[in-house]
């Protein structure tokens, strides 16, 4: 599934780049090599990113 239509990347690419250390949409972009375009992805990353922080959270208790 795509999640930046814009710039062709998709969830596989924002959960690796989640796992790599991005704590950002513009750590993503960075990893990808590209910048944000029409900025519609960035919520879903934002929302991405906060659910990987909850799941990581959850797991260390």
């Amino acid at each position: 599934m795509y999640v930046c239509n814009c710039n062709g990347i998709r969830a596989r690419d924002v959960h690796f780049a989640i796992e790599a250390g991005a704590k950002r949409p513009k750590d993503i972009f960075a990893s990808q090599g590209c910048k944000a375009q029409c900025a519609k992805c960035v919520c879903e990353m934002r929302e991405m990113i906060h659910e990987s922080e909850h799941a990581y959270a959850m797991a260390a208790e």
